[in-house]
């Protein structure tokens, strides 16, 4: 199944995304190199942020979502644009294997006590922001916390990656939930007797079910009307000339000083992993232009 999200709304008072990122989350997974625990928590955060870019509405608009805790992952970083490319990292992506006492990876424990900060760039004299004390570290939680006390929206958020055995991602996907203002009586009853006993994201996903299988599961004969699908991807948008800026940047007297301790600058993208290398020759032509 390829990747996409769907954005609908139910009965015009419930808005959901519902996602698949299984090839995103892998493509994340192999350029970090990441342990189990370490795809999880940033295939999930990837995830959301995918689904969180959908309610951008400029081409320039970013979403920045970062959790920092004092667990061994240290802290993950993700951040989307208004199409749904995202891009992101894990502080230590290389963690040691843990599981919960259910018995699945321990994010939360991965992650520890923290915070989660959204950040929206909309082009403003200055992004906005708003920021959590984490409750679990289990992302999905974290996140519907968020909505409901930063953006006054409730919500309800489910996120999941399933790890294969040759540690590939075999599932990835969720959910973000949100009730308006305007939401009939009998829906937020359906949704709180569905919620406590609706299997897991990947469970729903191993079983074959397709988002718009999903909606069905969670709404039934409610009126559903899907209004976009997206297809999410990873995507990392560096490249030497965006590094050569960012190293003109610094300035004419720190150039100096590189150029004279170093001799040569190595720039690496969190992202991507890429490094980009300038040569003696190539600082010494940057500071001869500025």
């Amino acid at each position: 199944m390829e990747d996409y999200i769907l954005r609908a709304t139910v009965e015009g008072s419930v808005r959901i995304f519902v996602a698949t990122t299984k090839i995103l989350v892998e493509k994340s997974r192999q350029l970090h190199n990441t342990t189990p625990v370490a795809t999880a928590a940033l295939g999930r955060l990837l995830t959301a942020s995918a689904m969180m870019g959908m309610t951008l509405k400029n081409d320039t608009d970013i979403i920045t979502t970062t959790l920092k805790g004092d667990g061994d992952i240290g802290g993950i970083v993700a951040t989307t644009d208004s199409e749904s490319k995202v891009k992101g990292y894990a502080y230590n992506p290389h963690i040691e294997v843990s599981f919960n006492k259910a018995g699945k990876l321990n994010v939360g424990g991965a992650i520890g006590a923290g915070t989660l900060t959204v950040t929206k760039d909309l082009g403003l004299k200055e992004p906005m922001s708003g920021q959590i004390e984490l409750i679990s570290g289990e992302i999905a939680e974290d996140l519907t916390y968020y909505f409901a006390t930063s953006e006054q929206t409730p919500s309800s958020v489910a996120l999941g990656v399933l790890v294969d055995v040759d540690n590939s991602v075999k599932q990835a996907g969720g959910f973000i939930l949100q009730i308006m203002p305007d939401a009939k009586e009998e829906v937020i009853v359906h949704l709180e007797n569905l919620l406590p006993t609706l299997p897991s994201v990947t469970t729903l996903l191993e079983q074959g079910n397709s988002p718009e299988d999903i909606l069905k599961i969670l709404f039934g004969d409610l009126d559903i009307t899907i209004h976009d699908k997206i297809y999410p991807e990873y995507f990392c948008n560096c490249s030497e000339e965006k590094t050569r800026k960012a190293l003109i940047s610094v300035g004419k007297k720190e150039l100096e000083l590189i150029l004279k301790e170093d001799k040569q600058a190595n720039i690496h993208c969190h992202f991507c992993n890429k490094d980009y290398n300038f040569s003696e020759d190539t600082i010494s032509e940057l500071i001869a232009n500025l």
